[in-house]
């Protein structure tokens, strides 16, 4: 059976990193938990890492948190669904918001549930996926910041999320210029600037954060240690917190060239030929995930340099073993490190196991 694994040591190293850095620099932060899947284990060590807010996108894990520890600042990171206002309000400290009508959704069932719910106010800055026209900001915060029951105590925006539209220092200053102009027109206090996700990470180390920028919500290189810029690991940071590994369940010298008539596989794909491949075998070896559970197998880096990923279906990968074929046998494990969206994939999947070491 496949199964990840996760680096308890690695992530605490990481978190430590990250924390003294943000300490440093005068910054809140906060752990984003999706990637994880709601896998209790996991949960359960990102709380005991010393984190005092945690943020995610699903009501079912912010539930977990609270259960594994209700002192947990916990924020939902997405714009709330009607059906899901009440469990919303009782699972989560903070929301992101961007409709007045979803805050009044909010403000009601905060009065029945009789606690106070805060919320941040997401606002565009280019990306195009969640948040306000800054435009309509001073209108927005003047309907819903007498709500019964709402406290605003932020604004934020996420950047590089939908359309890749990477974070600068001039977009920072447009959002810290938002919080300048609320708190002069409504002579109200906006506490929180939470401009920062791991893309923005980058910029700290360039002096490039407005200081009105004070909160970051981080998952990606927490658990990876990459900048996000540029792809590499971040010094001092370490890369390997999840690592998959999979059992050879079949090993055999083939051609390179199928033989019949082709069409498109099961997932759309129309194979294409390389002529030079023709006559040519190589030694293949097959392993017991698939497509199913990690959906794009270019997430998936082999620890052997010569191992190759040709392909898969559903519930199977294909390698070709390279030079290597007299080092493997059927029953042998290979390992890969992951990338974020691999994670996720496999993370999420009932077929993997999950492991701590």
């Amino acid at each position: 059976m496949a199964y990840i694994t996760l680096n308890k040591s690695n992530l605490q190293h990481n978190y430590t990193f990250l924390d003294k850095l943000f300490r440093e620099n005068e910054k809140d932060w906060a752990i984003v938990s999706k990637l994880l899947c709601g896998n209790d284990e996991y949960l359960r060590i990102i709380v005991d890492l010393g984190i005092r807010e945690i943020g995610d996108a699903r009501i079912s894990n912010l539930k977990k948190i609270k259960k594994i520890d209700s002192g947990i600042e916990t924020i939902y990171i997405k714009p709330p669904a009607k059906g899901n206002i009440r469990n919303v309000i009782k699972y989560a400290d903070t929301s992101f918001n961007t409709e007045f009508q979803t805050i009044k959704w909010l403000s009601e069932e905060a009065r029945k549930q009789e606690k106070l719910h805060k919320i941040i106010i997401m606002i565009e800055l280019g990306d195009l996926r969640e948040g306000i026209m800054g435009d309509y900001l001073v209108d927005f915060y003047a309907k819903i910041f007498n709500l019964p029951n709402i406290r605003v105590v932020g604004i934020g925006a996420n950047l590089n999320c939908m359309y890749g539209v990477m974070p600068s220092e001039d977009k920072l200053i447009q959002l810290s210029l938002y919080k300048q102009l609320i708190e002069a027109k409504f002579k109200r206090e906006i506490p929180l600037v939470t401009g920062g996700t791991s893309v923005v990470i980058p910029l700290i180390y360039r002096k490039q954060i407005p200081k009105a920028v004070n909160h970051f919500r981080v998952g990606e290189t927490l658990y990876f240690g990459n900048n996000l810029f540029n792809d590499h690991t971040i010094i001092g940071m370490k890369k390997d917190i999840f690592r998959l590994h999979a059992e050879i369940i079949e090993i055999t010298n083939k051609p390179m060239i199928p033989n019949g008539v082709f069409d498109k596989n099961p997932s759309g794909e129309m194979f294409e030929i390389d002529e030079n491949d023709f006559g040519k075998r190589s030694d293949r070896a097959i392993i017991d995930v698939g497509v199913l559970d990690v959906a794009d197998a270019s997430f998936l880096i082999p620890d052997d340099p010569d191992i190759e990923i040709i392909g898969g279906s559903s519930d199977m990968l294909v390698l070709d073993l390279g030079n290597k074929t007299r080092s493997y046998k059927v029953g042998d494990t290979v390992s890969f490190s992951l990338k974020y969206m691999g994670a996720l994939r496999l993370l999420n999947s009932d077929y993997v196991e999950k492991r701590v070491i």
